[in-house]
């Protein structure tokens, strides 16, 4: 029974992430599946308890990747692996996050409002815990800097879903540099 939870959740991250969470209904998820309405129902009492199962997965996901590209990094060198990776996921190259379609929680948030406050919170926790792991590669005195290249992150993600990928890094790169020499 788990591998057919895993399954669903798998398929409707999938979904999700390529299509949007509102274009995407439980039977569009139980066709791509195979998995039975029941099935579906068993593991899950109702589409947005499978969302935040979604969250959960790709949050998981996310940070491990995140982890490891900066592990044994600090301060200018970690902010460089950084962006490196991001630039490595925008044009397609990071397999455990899968081609690029924006940010997945920047955009569920953006579809849902205050009255799916799981949702929300979910995804405002993930932004917390990017934040806490770039302040963990920065020195104490530079661990003040961390809300800001996580904004400078955060933009981007969005500039290269606009379709300016190699020039969101460069240039939030150079930014998030800067910060850390004048934060010295």
């Amino acid at each position: 029974m788990q591998d057919k939870k895993q399954h669903l959740i798998d398929t409707a991250l999938r979904l999700f992430y390529h299509h949007g969470i509102h274009a995407v209904g439980i039977n569009h998820i139980l066709s791509e599946s195979g998995v039975a309405k029941k099935t579906l129902y068993h593991h899950f009492a109702s589409k947005e308890a499978l969302i935040l199962a979604t969250l959960a997965q790709r949050h998981r996901c996310f940070m491990a990747w995140l982890r490891h590209q900066v592990q044994d990094k600090r301060g200018q060198q970690g902010v460089s692996a950084l962006f490196t990776a991001l630039g490595c996921w925008f044009s397609g190259q990071e397999q455990a996050l899968g081609p690029f379609r924006g940010c997945f929680f920047i955009n569920t948030h953006g579809e849902f409002d205050a009255s799916h406050s799981d949702i929300l919170s979910a995804c405002r926790a993930h932004k917390k815990e990017v934040e806490t792991a770039i302040a963990a590669m920065l020195s104490a005195a530079e661990q003040p800097l961390a809300p800001a290249i996580a904004m400078l992150m955060e933009g981007a993600i969005v500039k290269a879903t606009l379709g300016q990928p190699q020039a969101a890094t460069e240039h939030a790169l150079q930014s998030a540099l800067i910060l850390l020499d004048r934060g010295q």
